[in-house]
């Protein structure tokens, strides 16, 4: 995991703006640059690489999918059965700017045209966050909207292992409609969504129904939307990701650690289906014997 910090920022452009004892991490030399990006190299990134036993360590894995597709969800869960850290990216963003720093306009115009975040700013952010578990002793991690570019999966895989990379499917225009209906409570910050959807199997697909997530009634009238769930910018971050992000997906196809799961409905139908997917049904049922 240390090794992971340092070549992210060891990759980001920005390393003027780090504190002192984060640019003397970033600034570890070393001779040992297999497997890092061309790119990477030319650029004098200086990187210790690292690599554990996966018997030595927890899971390392990464969730892919388009926007809304509910990578968060899943993988918060799992986070919680498994006991290794969620690392979404996303959040990284919205915390970024909820703030006051300088950085957080910039995101602000990028986000609200559905674009996606430049790979500098997303390492940063990245960087930061794993600076923080490291401090934590954690170990392991669930990755989730990084990486989003084949540059982004190249950083990774040049300084660490990944065992499994899930890819979460589900039919756009339920997608577009699950965005649209998303809701944050303003008070407490959980997430809700208001979005009923029923949609009829058709040219061979199956039918989907996904029920709302309702808030409870100290929440109801407290509901905002974020600022980039319109049709207009749902639809635009769909497109980019197809465009810039599905390449990703054959990245790790080709090494086969691609799992492919189409979601069936929601969380009642899909968690279970998923658990199996993973192998993972009996831990499960542990933890809630546990309980």
């Amino acid at each position: 995991m240390a090794a992971f910090n340092r070549l992210l920022r060891a990759a980001a452009p920005v390393a003027s703006t780090l504190s002192p004892a984060r640019r003397v991490l970033s600034s570890v030399a070393s001779g040992a640059t297999a497997g890092i990006p061309a790119s990477l190299a030319r650029a004098g990134a200086s990187v210790l690489v690292v690599r554990r036993d996966p018997a030595e360590r927890n899971i390392q894995w990464v969730f892919l999918g388009c926007p809304g597709v509910g990578k968060g969800t899943y993988a918060s869960r799992l986070s919680q059965l498994l006991g290794v850290p969620h690392i979404a990216t996303g959040d990284l963003v919205r915390e970024e700017l909820s703030s006051s720093d300088p950085l957080a306009r910039q995101l602000a115009d990028i986000v609200n045209q559905g674009q996606l975040v430049p790979d500098e700013i997303i390492i940063e952010l990245l960087s930061k966050r794993l600076e923080k578990g490291v401090a934590k002793g954690e170990s392991g991690f669930i990755l989730d909207g990084f990486p989003r570019t084949i540059r982004q999966a190249e950083i990774l895989d040049g300084v660490t292992d990944i065992d499994l990379v899930v890819n979460l499917k589900l039919r756009e225009e339920v997608l577009l409609e699950k965005c649209i209906g998303r809701r944050i409570c303003s008070q407490c910050g959980k997430n809700f969504n208001v979005a009923s959807i029923k949609m009829k199997g058709e040219n061979g697909r199956p039918g989907i129904s996904m029920a709302p997530l309702l808030p409870p009634v100290q929440c109801a009238s407290k509901l905002i939307s974020r600022a980039d769930d319109t049709e207009e910018v749902v639809k635009e971050r769909l497109r980019v990701y197809h465009e810039l992000s599905q390449p990703v997906e054959g990245y790790y196809r080709s090494q086969g650690k691609l799992l492919e799961f189409d979601l069936p409905g929601g969380i009642p139908e899909s968690w279970p289906k998923l658990l199996q997917a993973l192998n993972l049904e009996d831990h499960d049922d542990k933890q809630s014997a546990a309980a």
